[in-house]
């Protein structure tokens, strides 16, 4: 296997009309200021050359494989082209950009697989425009764990976590209506959701015992049934299940305590219901560095915390910060994770 220090970090352009290029080259602006580790941007040398000029930034760009990415990364920032083959505009979506940033994705994760760089870090999409273009998946996550049964022939369950300064938080479901959560949720999903957590924290977070908050669906955790049954009838026999396993799962607790500073530090991870319920909480304790971490994936995948911004896209005012420490969250784990394999 090839040491760590010897390979790059994967970061796929996203859309390329929003501010994946803008955070990207500021990213490598302030790479020294930032201690960041080298990155490979997969994705059009022609976009980000007009942005750089279109930010007034200086940033010489230097095409390249993985293999020479680190090597250059001092000087240059190493790009591995992937043409789009239209003409971007900053800040305006096309479904032309479809292709492009699709066949970006699809690079960084066959690199992954191949062991040429340590692991991936994903720009924002915007997924109308994909689904325009006739994309098949709900989402960014889901077309990762299908490349990954395409080249191994398992089938993944991934996990969507989000990893802040002051907290990290998993929904269980995600991007369903409020009124269809109570349905999706059973038994099953929470112990596997949980079981996935609490695998990853220790292998590629390093955390021995992983401490796993579970919320309650209901206000105050449905008040012993008077406000709603989903507590007692769901969540709290998932838990059950989940101690008699050996993992530290507590709860379910009210939502509303589970996130002040003394709470915190009762737990490693807090395993919310619905996806408002995770990230309010990270986002409020953590805006601009918050990080979108993929769990149950055999590969190492981040992503700052944040959407494609097409209305501040090429104007100079995007931050980088969430980039920055999707990097290094990347950086950290693949570490971790190839210390304990």
């Amino acid at each position: 296997m090839t040491p760590a220090d010897d390979l790059p970090l994967a970061l796929s352009q996203g859309d390329p009309a929003g501010i994946g290029p803008d955070i990207a080259l500021a990213a490598w602006v302030k790479r020294t200021e930032h201690q960041l580790p080298p990155f490979l941007f997969i994705g059009d040398p022609a976009v980000l050359a007009v942005r750089a000029r279109q930010l007034d930034l200086d940033v010489p760009l230097k095409e390249t494989d993985a293999a020479g990415a680190v090597g250059l990364f001092d000087k240059a920032l190493p790009v591995l082209p992937v043409p789009i083959g239209f003409d971007v505009v900053a800040g305006e979506p096309h479904v032309a950009n479809a292709k492009g940033t699709i066949a970006a994705i699809e690079t960084a994760v066959q690199l992954c697989f191949d062991g040429k760089v340590r692991a991936m870090v994903t720009n924002p999409i915007a997924k109308a425009v994909l689904y325009e273009a006739g994309f098949g998946f709900p989402g960014h996550t889901e077309f990762l764990a299908d490349l990954a049964k395409r080249r191994t022939g398992e089938t993944y369950r991934p996990v969507m976590m989000l990893a802040g300064p002051k907290v990290r938080a998993v929904p269980v479901t995600i991007h369903i209506p409020i009124k269809d959560v109570p349905g999706a949720l059973s038994e099953a999903v929470i112990v596997e959701t949980c079981r996935i957590v609490a695998a990853d924290l220790r292998n590629r977070f390093g955390i021995d015992h992983p401490r796993l908050a579970v919320a309650g669906l209901n206000p105050h955790a449905g008040e012993g049934g008077a406000i709603g049954h989903e507590d007692e009838d769901i969540i709290h026999p998932a838990i059950m299940k989940l101690r008699s396993e050996g993992i530290d799962a507590f709860g379910p607790l009210p939502a509303d305590t589970m996130f002040h500073d003394e709470a915190r530090r009762r737990y490693d991870v807090a395993v919310c219901m619905y996806h408002d319920q995770a990230l309010i909480p990270v986002k409020a304790l953590g805006f601009d560095d918050s990080v979108n971490v993929t769990l149950g994936l055999p590969f190492v995948r981040t992503s700052p915390d944040h959407g494609t911004a097409f209305g501040i896209a090429g104007q100079g005012i995007a931050r980088e910060d969430s980039l920055v420490a999707a990097l290094k969250l990347a950086d950290r784990i693949s570490r971790t994770s190839e210390a304990q394999s």
